[in-house]
């Protein structure tokens, strides 16, 4: 296992052995030395080749895990760096900041559908088919290549064997969504709630890929296609196209109201209004006449004859200028019109003298 501890690398004891296995290889040479330097300069120049393949680059997005023997050394950022070569170490280039994808209940390339990953029971004991896509990205590269031996996604060419984004990540996303579907409704990721169900979704996994100490981060949890399956398929898109006109009776009734309810509370305040005005003008005209009722009462209680008169006067001034006026003379038996100074004279029928 990549964990194991193993022997920390010594160069000056390689250089010992790689000189002593020299002088015996060298000792057992026939011929001149000529021959003997031939041999020398091509091991040197294997040596040098064997060295020049430790060169290794490493772009902006990128981190190198660098491995001695085996076992884990560290980390080396973007730039040109050279390590110990195979067999003695090993570097793994990965890209770190790249957004990778992972389909669950179905496969874009080829198009088909995995029902034995999609389909789900709900909370109210519905069967639900839900499709789902996770992007991640790698948060430690040590764990996510040392920590989880996979066996691989033949499904992902790009999820190799021993890294925890082929069957690992798969399983525990089908865990992760099938247990917040199982408490929930099926309205809950079919229309109504999908947000939440995609964030339930996303917490629940990232704690499991913790605590497998994988290395990875979820970034997005993002809900395909959800639909029933598909025997009762007819009956519940009946349901939602009743609820739909439901909804569009609700809105136009809301929209009715929106109209009416204004024009009725205008022609309401104007009624008022309208009343208020007529209130306030009929209490003071009341008010009016109460005040001259007991100024004239005031002046009739101090002077009761003078007031009498006056009020027959006033009276009288008022009745007279519309009525005509005859004069009966009882002398005569006839009658006289009465020639009042500001107007003219009125006509007088004709009478006969005599009486009786």
């Amino acid at each position: 296992m990549y964990g194991e501890r193993r022997p920390d690398f010594d160069p000056d004891q390689i250089a010992q052995n790689l000189k002593k296995g020299w002088d015996g290889f060298r000792s057992r040479l026939p011929g001149g030395g000529g021959a003997r330097w031939l041999i020398l300069a091509v091991i040197v120049v294997g040596i040098g080749g064997w060295l020049a393949t430790g060169f290794y680059t490493v772009q902006p997005s990128e981190l190198a895990a660098v491995r001695l023997f085996g076992a884990f050394r560290g980390t080396e950022d973007a730039g040109l760096h050279w390590y110990m070569p195979s067999p003695v170490g090993a570097v793994d280039v990965v890209s770190v900041e790249e957004t990778r994808r992972m389909e669950l209940g179905f496969r874009a390339e080829p198009d088909r559908d995995v029902p034995v990953e999609s389909q789900m029971i709900t909370g109210d004991l519905n069967i639900v088919d839900i499709d789902l896509v996770v992007q991640y990205r790698i948060k430690s590269l040590e764990q996510f290549l040392f920590n989880v031996a996979d066996p691989g996604d033949p499904d992902r060419p790009d999820a190799q064997e021993g890294r925890p984004d082929g069957r690992t990540l798969r399983d525990a996303t089908e865990a992760a969504l099938r247990q917040v579907v199982g408490q929930r409704s099926i309205d809950d990721p079919l229309r109504v709630n999908r947000e939440a169900v995609q964030e339930d979704t996303r917490v629940l996994l990232q704690q499991i890929v913790d605590q497998y100490s994988a290395g990875i981060e979820i970034l997005n949890v993002q809900l395909q296609n959800v639909q029933p399956p598909d025997p009762v398929r007819d009956a519940f898109d009946d349901v939602n196209r009743a609820r739909v006109d439901r909804e569009s009776r609700i809105n136009e009734s809301l929209a009715y109201e929106q109209d009416r309810v204004p024009r009725a509370r205008g022609a309401a305040q104007q009624v008022t209004q309208a009343a208020e005005a007529f209130k306030s003008a009929r209490i003071a005209r009341a008010q009016g006449e109460a005040d001259q009722f007991s100024a004239i009462f005031n002046e009739y209680r101090d002077s009761q004859e003078v007031t009498r008169t006056r009020l027959y006067l006033e009276a009288m001034e008022q009745i007279l200028p519309g009525v005509t006026l005859f004069i009966v003379d009882e002398s005569t038996g006839g009658v006289l019109p009465f020639l009042p100074l500001t107007g003219g004279v009125p006509s007088v029928p004709a009478t006969t003298g005599g009486g009786g």
